[in-house]
């Protein structure tokens, strides 16, 4: 979902910072920290609970950010409206899907090291035919990889959640239940349906987030913080067959912007919020036993059937309480180091002492008043 000011394209090129002048910048937020550890002794041995200099929550450590994808031209094309975000291990570089914008193809963009990330390639979503998806039936918002290869994408037009070789070409797409359709075809407001999206870590369970509440789950009181998240696991057909829906309720006032599953039962789910004149509210949440949630399939109404039905959700990282890391905003937020995120993703590999490596990447929307920006947390989850 676009959120904020309105599209406004430019060309300019952000400069990337140095190593050398992000490692000073840490080293200084080190020492300044009262339980500081000695430069030498962090690298050797990673410490089991990081500095709280560089704390966003009891659970959640500020590691970083680049701004090097921000506004950058590739051949002409700008880098951009980045909505999701996904390690691929076949092409050693994370992904992030276009999401709607005028005159823009559906894209994937690839880079390498979050913490000075180049470019490495790009690759058009097509269909069957060949022919590309773009903006008139296309609005990219979630990206996982499968493990086979193939990319999973989400978009918010219809919506639906289909399935691309490594070439770009569709090969099939998941089925979507009727009432998740864009109303009046079904009960899903345009531009807040299936936003978030990710693959298990085993490879055998996908998750599709609504970002927004179905109008048959708004309660008799107009609550509407109730969220709906498809299930689908593999079967022996190596395909995707939806077997559940979970419920899940948002803050007041926020959406689900991604989700990311971790471990054998576990989902990150990403909140976000945005307030003209004060800026966006980013807060992810771990949904810790995500596989033992009760079935909603035949729940009509969230809203008034209870407590007992959503997910259990605990708070992991709050981005406005993080330190702001010497980071700048075009327009006004609680902290300048926040912006529009809306891909996430866990690093790969296993986290050392309990800790991981979160991802952030926020969507731009071409604007002059936004950025790119991928931020990195170290996390301890549930």
């Amino acid at each position: 979902m676009s959120a904020s000011q309105p599209p406004h394209p430019t060309r300019s090129r952000r400069s990337r910072r140095s190593r050398r002048a992000r490692a000073a910048t840490v080293a200084a937020l080190l020492l300044a920290s009262p339980v500081a550890i000695p430069a030498a002794t962090a690298q050797a041995h990673a410490p089991s609970t990081p500095p709280t200099a560089l704390a966003c929550s009891p659970n959640a450590w500020a590691e970083g950010y680049s701004d090097a994808l921000n506004k950058l031209v590739v051949d002409g094309d700008t880098v951009g409206g980045l909505s999701a975000l996904a390690y691929d291990s076949r092409r050693h570089a994370y992904g992030s899907v276009v999401d709607h914008s005028t005159g823009e193809l559906a894209e994937i963009w690839f880079f390498d090291d979050p913490a000075d990330p180049h470019v490495t390639g790009s690759l058009v979503l097509r269909r069957p035919d060949g022919t590309a998806y773009d903006e008139n039936d296309f609005d990219g918002e979630g990206l996982a990889v499968l493990p086979g290869g193939d990319y999973l994408v989400s978009s918010e037009t219809e919506p639906s959640v289909r399935v691309f070789g490594r070439d770009g070409i569709q090969r099939s797409e998941l089925a979507i239940p009727a009432r998740f359709l864009v109303a009046p075809a079904g009960e899903a407001t345009k531009n807040a349906t299936l936003e978030g999206l990710t693959v298990s870590p085993d490879g055998r369970t996908v998750y599709a987030a609504m970002e927004g509440v179905l109008s048959g789950d708004i309660s008799a009181t107009g609550d509407a913080t109730d969220r709906r998240i498809l299930v689908y696991r593999l079967d022996r057909h190596h395909a995707y067959d939806l077997v559940k829906e979970i419920g899940y309720q948002v803050d007041p006032g926020n959406r689900i912007s991604e989700v990311a599953a971790y471990g054998s039962h576990g989902l990150l789910v990403l909140e976000a919020a945005f307030t003209a004149g004060y800026g966006n509210t980013i807060k992810v949440y771990a949904a810790p036993h995500i596989t033992r949630s009760a079935d909603v399939t035949h729940v009509g109404d969230l809203g008034d059937a209870g407590t007992a039905l959503p997910a259990k959700k605990t708070l992991v990282a709050d981005v406005a309480q993080c330190p702001s890391l010497g980071a700048t905003a075009p327009e006004p937020q609680p902290n300048p180091l926040l912006d529009n995120y809306e891909g996430m993703t866990l690093a790969p590999g296993k986290g050392r002492n309990g800790l991981n490596e979160l991802l952030l990447i926020s969507d731009d929307n071409f604007s002059a008043t936004q950025n790119t920006r991928l931020l990195r947390l170290t996390v301890r989850l549930p």
